[in-house]
């Protein structure tokens, strides 16, 4: 029937965690869950900036939590996980989005820059699947959405071995993660964008005009990626209407990845 289409889109119920919320592409989806019907939490490791995210989509009318949390520490994701949990009532998708990037050649990149990436785009992917998968096991399921990149899948950008790593690591968590739970009710999938008009990468064109001419000629689509068009492809992830949707990665990518 036509409702039931509507519902299996919906996130009406939904008690949904965003890792790396107070900004950029986690705050978009935070944005995009609140206006499809879900109860929100953001975490960020910066207390200020999240509280102040969280406080604004609030006044949109949204029912957010802010938290604090650094995703490369264990003791502090499982935390962070019964905290959202408690203070939303469950919990049943799990976004986890933090990252950096610290970009430099091969030959020149040291050890605390290699580690600073693998420590938080991959170990802390690691750490919040881990833990939000055990409290879904535990409570009737649920989707986990961890975000890679199109780095992790091509290279097609120089002075990104950690992230292209710990990317590329990610998506292949991915697999293992949704095959060990796929018939235990949690589903875990990625999505791997390709560059993104968020409000650091339009500062960073504004500096260099020569970053956009670059970005937009390898792009088949000839522009960059909106961040809401990120968020709706974890909509799409986070709502019923994949529920034989496990252990893939999708790009959102302009056809990149099908053209490099």
């Amino acid at each position: 029937m036509i409702q039931d289409y509507k519902n299996l889109f919906s996130l009406e119920g939904k008690k949904a965690l965003v890792t790396g919320g107070a900004q950029g592409l986690g705050l978009s989806i935070a944005e995009a869950f609140c206006a499809m019907g879900a109860t929100v939490t953001i975490a960020d490791i910066n207390r200020e900036a999240v509280e102040a995210a969280a406080a604004d989509l609030r006044a949109q009318g949204g029912t957010v939590y802010a938290l604090t949390c650094d995703v490369s520490k264990e003791d502090q994701v499982a935390k962070l996980i019964q905290d959202a949990a408690a203070a939303m009532g469950g919990l049943n998708v799990a976004v986890a989005n933090a990252g950096v990037s610290q970009r430099a050649p091969a030959e020149e990149m040291t050890l605390d820059q290699w580690n600073k990436v693998i420590d938080i785009d991959l170990k802390g992917v690691f750490l919040c699947d881990r833990e939000a998968g055990r409290y879904m096991l535990a409570n009737g399921g649920g989707s986990i959405i961890n975000m890679s990149s199109i780095i992790g899948i091509i290279a097609n950008t120089t002075g990104n071995s950690n992230y292209a790593a710990a990317k590329g690591g990610v998506s292949s968590l991915t697999k293992v993660m949704a095959v060990e739970w796929a018939q235990r009710g949690v589903r875990v999938n990625a999505i791997a964008p390709a560059q993104t008009a968020t409000k650091l990468i339009e500062g960073l064109m504004r500096d260099n005009p020569d970053t956009r001419k670059y970005f937009e000629a390898h792009i088949p689509m000839g522009r960059l990626g909106k961040p809401s068009e990120i968020a709706s492809a974890a909509v799409f992830l986070a709502s019923d209407a994949t529920s034989f949707v496990t252990g893939q990665t999708i790009a959102v990518d302009g056809g990149v990845t099908v053209a490099f």
